[in-house]
């Protein structure tokens, strides 16, 4: 589920889960364990990327839809959760190669990033939770805060907006826009620029810059009982049905 190849220093792990990267339980535990075997085998930069069109279209509904028990439910949310503090929490920097659509989760793998590298074109972006009747948690409504500012991040989230790869750029939701083909290259030149510099005090300074993206991720900023016990709500589940109705024509 994880294709992992070397560029000397730096690591790519690519989603490798068709068609769409749906993250389930498996997916985000490969891509924890991913990062930290790269880590292990001394990389110094980190790619994550996905398919061709689709980075990653979230967690994986149906397969959670399917599930009875709430701790299953919430189970399945926690192994996303350490995915995405895999990332956040990654002692080397991490670039989002987005080579598609990225809306729900995979939007927040990519807020968890350093950096985040769009494909051109009409791919969108964004936490689109309240079109599905879910509450973005506070700690996940923070990342996007620091990303795109306190007002951008209301209007974005309120609406659960996605927005199309050249809006997200002037935005700042992404850093970057480059041909589909090009964007894992692209991802892996800004790495390689900033390995560039003099390690020991980029490290410093970007643990100290990104200190917020961990604070993010805290249990108590992110409530997974409270959110679970939403996702049963009946107006929550007919809106995710309706969603997985409508992926299925």
């Amino acid at each position: 589920m994880i294709e992992h190849s070397r560029h000397q220093d730096i690591h790519e792990l690519r989603l490798a889960r068709p068609p769409v990267n749906a993250l389930d339980p498996a997916l985000c535990r490969r891509l924890r364990d991913g990062v930290a075997e790269a880590l292990a085998e001394g990389a110094q930069g980190l790619v994550l990327s996905g398919g061709a069109g689709v980075f990653s279209a979230g967690l994986d509904v149906p397969y959670l839809l399917g599930l009875e028990r709430a701790d299953e439910v919430r189970e399945a949310w926690a192994a996303f959760i350490d995915a995405a503090r895999a990332l956040a929490q990654s002692p080397v920097p991490v670039v989002a190669a987005l080579t598609g659509h990225a809306p729900a989760g995979g939007c927040v793998l990519a807020l968890c990033c350093d950096y985040r590298v769009m494909a051109q074109g009409d791919y969108r972006i964004g936490l689109n939770e309240t079109q599905v009747g879910l509450v973005a948690p506070e700690g996940i409504q923070r990342l996007m805060r620091r990303t795109v500012g306190p007002h951008r991040a209301e209007r974005l989230l309120v609406a659960g907006e996605m927005v199309e790869a050249g809006q997200a750029h002037a935005l700042g939701l992404v850093d970057e826009l480059a041909p589909l083909e090009e964007v894992a290259a692209r991802a892996r030149g800004w790495l390689a620029r900033l390995l560039a510099l003099p390690r020991k005090p980029m490290l410093a300074t970007r643990a100290i810059a990104r200190a917020e993206v961990v604070e993010a991720l805290r249990p108590e900023l992110l409530e997974l009982d409270r959110f679970v016990a939403a996702w049963t709500e009946p107006d929550t589940q007919a809106a995710l049905r309706a969603l997985v109705a409508k992926l299925g024509k």
